[in-house]
């Protein structure tokens, strides 16, 4: 009888386990495709919003930071899905976002507008710290390439869905954004069978520390909301700036798809080398990039937008897997609450910096705005260096 140890996910037989983890693997990777991309694509569209609805350019901070906002409460999900443990936080959540997402288009007034972005930011705020948690269960050994690949399809949606919504939109209509719910409720069938079940945490269980993990939890925070800031921001008013130089909606999409889709790449060579080379090497590395990189984009022209883009997109988000890995390892009696720490609460006080944002554009600028990032950028070369530089570190 093959034995198993509290807490580890029931396997098939030895012969069909590799094979069963991959689909399950496979099935994790799509569904963060289309969870993000639903949760995500409003930037492709924000020009069109704000005609649609009569807004002024001030309100784009207010209306993009409705997106991500509700990601704060990634935590308290994290806590109560490794409580429960199953697989409906992942499929619920799933579905909540996409169909929030898809209902956008019917908003009559930015009112509902911005209730039915704090509903598919939820939905998406339930569903990361239990998928990330599966997906680490899935992974034995090299749990930075597994989280790479999972992190990859998001990547993807967010890259895709952007570009997408703005072609429904331009020869569809707004209300026609329904559409982008079809892929989610078509697979539901396949994730009920895919997505690993975990197990609820057992009475036995560690309690959290919080009071020894206080000062990492800080420094995680404060690097991951800062990239936040930094990343949300340029998605956001890339294609603000392209529309104000005249640019159509279609061109402005496709320059923060191309950002978000060479970030697979990113993805995909940060949980490499957080894996080979160490974590802090990696968040180092990739916060000098972006010192370089965002300034240019912010006043090239042309194809330069496009060319800037790409690399820039592979700096971004080569961080994501290793600040993942040290959340996880911060809070190892309790692995959703840390990815929830580091991506969601993180991307929360990030989206929370937009608010003002629409304001400083209209008082000051684009160039005041591009600044504000650099500074954000700035910030998280400075807290990098706090990490240890072991291959496996976690924060002083």
């Amino acid at each position: 009888m093959t034995k198993t140890t509290p807490g580890a996910l029931t396997l098939p037989p030895a012969r069909n386990a590799r094979r069963s983890q991959a689909a399950s693997l496979t099935c994790m990777v799509g569904a963060h495709f289309l969870n993000d991309g639903a949760a995500f694509y409003l930037p492709g569209i924000l020009p069109a919003i704000l005609t649609a609805l009569h807004q002024p350019l001030a309100m784009v901070g207010v209306i993009t930071a409705a997106m991500y906002l509700g990601q704060g409460l990634q935590p308290v999900t994290g806590i109560l899905a490794d409580q429960i443990g199953g697989q409906m936080f992942v499929i619920g959540g799933l579905t909540a976002c996409s169909v929030a997402g898809a209902l956008v288009g019917w908003a009559p007034n930015v009112g509902l507008l911005l209730i039915l972005l704090l509903m598919a930011g939820l939905g998406s705020t339930i569903f990361h710290p239990q998928a990330l948690a599966a997906v680490r269960s899935l992974t034995a050994r090299r749990h930075g390439a597994g989280l790479a690949w999972f992190l990859i399809g998001g990547e993807i949606g967010r890259g895709v869905w952007p570009l997408f919504s703005s072609l429904i939109v331009v020869y569809l209509g707004l209300r026609n954004l329904w559409i982008m719910a079809v892929p989610t409720l078509l697979t539901l069938p396949f994730m009920l069978r895919l997505v690993p079940r975990l197990p609820p945490r057992g009475k036995r269980t560690p309690k959290i520390r919080w009071r020894e993990h206080r000062k990492p939890f800080v420094i995680l925070v404060a690097f991951s909301a800062l990239r936040g800031l930094a990343i949300f921001g340029t998605v956001v008013f890339i294609p603000l700036l392209w529309k104000l130089r005249g640019g159509t909606l279609i061109s402005g999409a496709s320059i923060i798809s191309t950002l978000l889709i060479t970030g697979v790449i990113g993805q995909a060579t940060g949980g490499v080398m957080a894996d080979r080379s160490g974590r802090r090497v990696v968040l180092i590395g990739s916060s000098v990039a972006m010192l370089v990189l965002l300034p240019l984009l912010a006043v090239s022209q042309g194809p330069w937008l496009w060319i800037i883009a790409a690399p820039l997109g592979v700096a971004m988000f080569s961080t994501f897997s290793p600040t993942l890995l040290i959340g996880q390892d911060l809070f190892p009696e309790n692995r959703a609450l840390g990815s929830g720490i580091a991506l969601g609460l993180s991307n929360a006080l990030g989206a929370a910096g937009l608010l003002p944002l629409g304001w400083v554009l209209h008082q000051f600028g684009v160039a005041a705005i591009f600044g504000i990032f650099e500074a954000a950028v700035a910030g998280m070369f400075l807290t990098a260096l706090l990490f240890r530089p072991q291959a496996h570190p976690a924060p002083h």
